[in-house]
């Protein structure tokens, strides 16, 4: 495992020492990791937002092509 180097406020550590029961290494390590996946996760959903967005935007040109041929076809037949 690789440490890691905080600086806190000297009036922050006094008030983190009337708390000695309390584990805090444990508890940043828990709060980073918690805050990575969390911005990986919201990392992951962009990527497939924006892959999602290109789908989309096919789906509609396919769209579009499909329409205009239809409209050729029944200008054709007179309608």
């Amino acid at each position: 495992m690789v440490s890691i180097t905080l600086s806190i406020p000297a009036e922050v550590k006094q008030k983190m020492e009337q708390f000695p029961e309390m584990n805090w290494s444990g508890f940043v390590r828990v709060a980073i990791l918690s805050k990575v996946k969390q911005l990986s996760w919201k990392e992951e959903m962009l990527e497939k937002l924006e892959l999602e967005k290109e789908f989309d935007a096919k789906a509609l040109e396919i769209g579009d092509k499909i329409k205009e041929g239809m409209w050729k076809r029944y200008r054709k037949k007179g309608w």
